[in-house]
């Protein structure tokens, strides 16, 4: 009985099969193929996003031909002459005149509450708050009390800086500067007191005079009718 021969045994690979080429031999398993590298990480304790990949570099471009030269430009206009200085800030002018004077009714209690309202005004008016200053004959502003406890100093720096309302007694007028507008609140004090006051704010006001008070004592105070 002739043998039957036996049928190769066909052995598993490990990796699995490969793919046979045309020309009979194992095709290499494929590799993946490199994608494009992640941005770095940012370092630790610089807060912030990644930097971003710099862009490739450019090829430059070919050059041009040269410009033409530039027409020479025209000679610039003489300068306009310069005008007249303004005066400084905060100091009367005393070319216009006499200053206008304004009287409003108050009691001596009410005379404070009175220039603060009419400061209020002034600047809802147009006014800066430089060209203002508020002189009180009997108990200073609180502004003034509050800006006297660090200091006189600092108390006239303000003064002097003239940006903005300044509030002093009446005792301080030989030491106060001019300004357009000054009010006066008449709010105690002496008979002497106001006497002394309203002229001297009167010739420190360089457009207007406003007093808060008694007319009758503000009249004979400016020794003239309101």
């Amino acid at each position: 009985m002739p043998l039957i021969p036996e049928e190769p045994q066909i052995h598993e690979s490990a990796q699995g099969p490969r793919a046979a080429s045309a020309n009979g031999r194992t095709a290499p398993t494929p590799r993946p193929v490199p994608g494009p590298r992640p941005a770095a990480p940012p370092r630790p304790g610089r807060p912030g996003p990644p930097r971003p990949t710099p862009p490739a570099q450019r090829t430059p471009a070919k050059p041009g031909p040269p410009a033409p030269p530039a027409t020479p430009a025209a000679p610039a206009a003489p300068a306009a002459p310069a005008t007249a200085p303004a005066a400084a800030h905060g100091t009367a002018d005393k070319s216009a005149g006499t200053p206008q004077i304004q009287l409003i009714p108050a009691s001596a209690e009410g005379a404070l509450d009175a220039a603060e309202e009419a400061v209020d005004l002034l600047l809802d008016s147009g006014r800066q708050p430089g060209e203002i200053l508020v002189i009180t004959t009997g108990d200073p502003h609180p502004w003034a009390a509050h800006e006297l406890s660090f200091g006189a100093d600092a108390y006239w720096a303000q003064h002097d800086a003239g940006d903005d309302v300044f509030y002093a007694a009446a005792a301080d007028l030989t030491r106060v500067g001019n300004r357009p507008v000054v009010v006066v609140a008449v709010n105690g004090g002496s008979d002497n007191d106001a006497v002394t006051a309203l002229p001297v704010a009167l010739g420190r006001a360089g457009a207007l005079l406003i007093v808060c008070g008694d007319p009758q004592r503000i009249n004979s105070a400016l020794g003239a009718g309101v």
